[in-house]
């Protein structure tokens, strides 16, 4: 049996690979694409496809495909063999450097947002080289963005790359202004933390809720949710288990470095996180990750949910994201050292993050907006929709001194005494994590929280690291010019901190207080809802930068706000047709059925004797009978509700009614379908119970 070691990256056409299979020139001739951006050669790109099909054939391959990120928020992908006929009547298999470089996918069918009229089918699938191909099934798969046959993005993937060579660009210019020459090239490193559910298969298959929306619309809490907090870090059960090793052993061929693995909060849902790396290839891998896993389980029978709140009433799943800058030669951008206060480097980095948040937190909430995510948002289980930012005491310190031009004393390390002589003791860190904070500053990285489950990462980060390359040019710009660096660089600091401190906050983000403060006393947003959020996209001044940084076109920005609002409206339209669907299809035949026989079982008793109260019996009937009135009255003013959105006239107003209107709708009907529930024989509800599906995977 080989080692992990062994087979790690095995599907993976990597460094070792193309060490391996490219001639010396050819493979420097890569290695400058990829590290320097450099225009690749044709007779270059031929080879390294060559080499490339040669690898792929020998692992079993039969096709290959350029594997994108259409604004769908999945991953596409069109297969193409690589035989070609020969002259003898049989077949080659071939593949060519300009098969490599560029595909031409139909794009009629994917969302553009009015980038694109229906009669122009074309698009383009552009090889991303910084991404490594891989092998799944028996297809090359070649990581590619995907543009429109006039050169606008329409994909995730595109604009990622552009805000990555964006703060890039700006990074260096600001250290330079350090005397740092060695520096060549300044990246972002993203670690996504995926939580997800894991349901048994033939529960999921009797709840048409969860197939065709991914959550349920229907449930009574049960009787045992989260309370004892007996699941988090948990032992894991064999069959999670089982599942749990066999996606590792997919994600390692796949060279996707899954780390740590364990129970959430919520019964029945846990938590992947791999090991930090590039950006655009943690997006690829998490793109990876949240398809194998719902491959994987269903050959465990079972179904894995990624819906960011698939259960009313416990923890939804969230994907934190884990975001730094660092160099090419090795060196953490937020990273503090031994002593913050004193490493300018890392304070201006550090305020030009503060301040991109601030100036950008609109941005920031629209890029994780979606309608399952609004479910989570605010719940006292993720963080608040209000964006703010955690430093811990000893930042909060450092930055509170250099406003005030006042001495800082350092906080002192202290050591854990536990009470226990055999246990070792350790140093306690001088802050804490918060994890009611959105965005938390965790040693030498930020955690951004408000990712929904289901989320690409790509829009947040692209927004993010536009944000941040935005405020480095501002510095740079201030700064380059400056007659005293040191003086300049002061001055910079102290009236950034000023300006923008109030996006700071320790404190419980759950506490209502906080809310009142944020929104009252400091300005901050409270952007409750996609709706509400998604305006962000065509800002004036968020237009601006992101044209301006050359990270988004405006009528990219535009398209995309279509896109997304246009999903929102759609999600939930879907979600309130499926309910009125079960609700007459399935929910009130169900207590009809069981109303009926408790009459008739009643009746059958004053046949027999007939001075029998039916107590019982007649109060049920009663109740039941209450409740499916209730329940015809809230599922026709649901669809009367839906009748006339048709008349809302465009996306927005249309999301307005739905967040207005069928939102609140909905709530009523679930409110009256969960209360029969609980009075409904369990042998005549049609559906599985939360109890069934939060605790029947063993």
């Amino acid at each position: 049996m080989s080692t992990v070691p062994e087979y790690f990256g095995s599907l993976v056409f990597d460094d070792r690979a193309m060490k391996a299979r490219l001639p010396g020139s050819i493979y420097h001739s890569l290695k400058q694409t990829i590290r320097q951006g450099k225009t690749l050669d044709l007779s270059v790109a031929n080879a390294v496809a060559g080499a490339m099909r040669d690898w792929a054939v020998e692992k079993g391959a039969t096709h290959f495909t350029h594997w994108f990120q259409p604004m769908t928020g999945i991953t596409a992908e069109k297969h193409d063999s690589f035989i070609t006929p020969s002259p003898d009547g049989g077949v080659m298999m071939e593949f060519s450097g300009k098969e490599l470089i560029q595909g031409e996918p139909d794009a009629s069918s994917f969302p553009s947002g009015g980038l694109r009229a229906t009669f122009e089918a074309r698009g383009y699938t552009a090889w991303d080289p910084t991404s490594f191909a891989f092998i799944k099934g028996k297809t090359l798969c070649i990581p590619t963005a995907f543009c429109s046959y006039s050169g606008e993005a329409l994909d995730k993937k595109t604009p990622l790359l552009r805000s990555m060579e964006a703060l890039n660009t700006q990074a260096l210019r600001v250290l330079r202004l350090f005397g740092n020459t060695e520096v060549t090239h300044v990246t972002t490193n993203v670690g996504p933390e995926q939580e997800y559910f894991l349901v048994d298969r033939a529960m999921y298959d009797k709840r048409p809720d969860l197939m065709l929306t991914g959550r349920t619309l229907f449930g009574a809490r049960p009787p045992k949710g989260q309370e004892l907090d007996d699941h988090y870090f948990g032992a894991i059960k064999p069959r999670v288990q089982a599942f749990m090793d066999d996606l590792n052993e997919e994600l390692w061929k796949l060279g996707v470095l899954a780390k740590t693995e364990h129970n959430e909060v919520a019964p029945a849902q846990h938590e992947l996180a791999p090991i930090f790396t590039t950006t655009n290839i943690a997006t690829d891998h998490n793109q990876l990750t949240m398809e194998i896993m719902q491959k994987v389980a269903l050959r465990h029978g079972l179904v894995c949910l990624l819906h960011e709140k698939p259960f009313a009433g416990v923890n939804g799943s969230g994907k934190h994201n884990n975001w730094s800058m660092s160099t090419n030669t090795g060196v953490n951008l937020l990273s503090p050292g031994e002593t913050p206060h004193e490493n300018a480097q890392f304070l201006l980095f550090l305020v030009a993050v503060i301040k991109a948040v601030d100036d950008f937190q609109d941005l920031l909430r629209a890029s994780v907006a979606t309608a399952g995510n609004d479910h989570r948002l605010g719940a006292n289980e993720a963080p608040p929709a209000v964006v703010s930012m955690f430093l811990g005491d000893e930042l909060t310190a450092v930055l509170e001194s250099i406003e005030k031009d006042a001495p800082y004393s350092a906080a002192e390390k202290t050591v854990m005494k536990l009470g226990v002589h055999a246990l070792p003791r350790f140093t306690r860190d001088t802050t804490d994590r918060n994890r009611t904070s959105p965005f938390a500053f965790t040693g030498n990285k930020f955690e951004f929280r408000m990712l929904g489950s289901a989320n690409s990462i790509a829009c947040t980060n692209a927004m993010l690291n536009a944000a941040v390359a935005h405020s480095l040019r501002q510095f740079a710009d201030e700064l380059e010019g400056a007659a005293s660096f040191e003086a300049a660089l002061h001055d910079l600091i102290k009236r950034s901190i000023t300006e923008h401190k109030r996006i700071i906050f320790n404190g419980n983000g759950y506490d209502d207080a906080w809310i009142k403060e944020a929104t009252g006393k400091r300005g901050l947003l409270n952007l409750r809802t996609t709706p509400d959020c998604l305006p962000a996209l065509i800002e004036p001044k968020n237009v601006a930068m992101l044209t301006g940084m050359r990270v988004y076109t405006q009528p990219e920005l535009r398209a995309r706000y279509e896109i997304l609002m246009e999903n929102y409206c759609k999600t939930v339209t879907i979600e309130a047709n499926t309910m009125t669907d079960m609700a007459r299809g399935m929910i009130l035949p169900a207590i009809e059925a069981y109303a009926g026989d408790v009459a008739s079982a009643g009746a059958a008793k004053r046949a027999l004797l007939p001075d029998a109260r039916c107590g019982y019996e007649t109060r049920l009937v009663e109740r039941l009978t209450g409740l499916t009135a209730a329940i015809e009255l809230r599922t026709g003013e649901l669809e009367n509700a839906l009748i006339a959105l048709h008349e809302a006239g465009d996306a927005t107003a249309e999301a307005g009614g739905i967040r207005d209107s069928i939102l609140p709708k909905m709530a009523e009907l679930r409110a009256v379908c969960d209360e029969a529930e609980t009075v409904t024989a369990k042998g005549y509800w049609p559906l599985p119970s939360y109890s069934e599906l939060l605790f029947g995977v063993k």
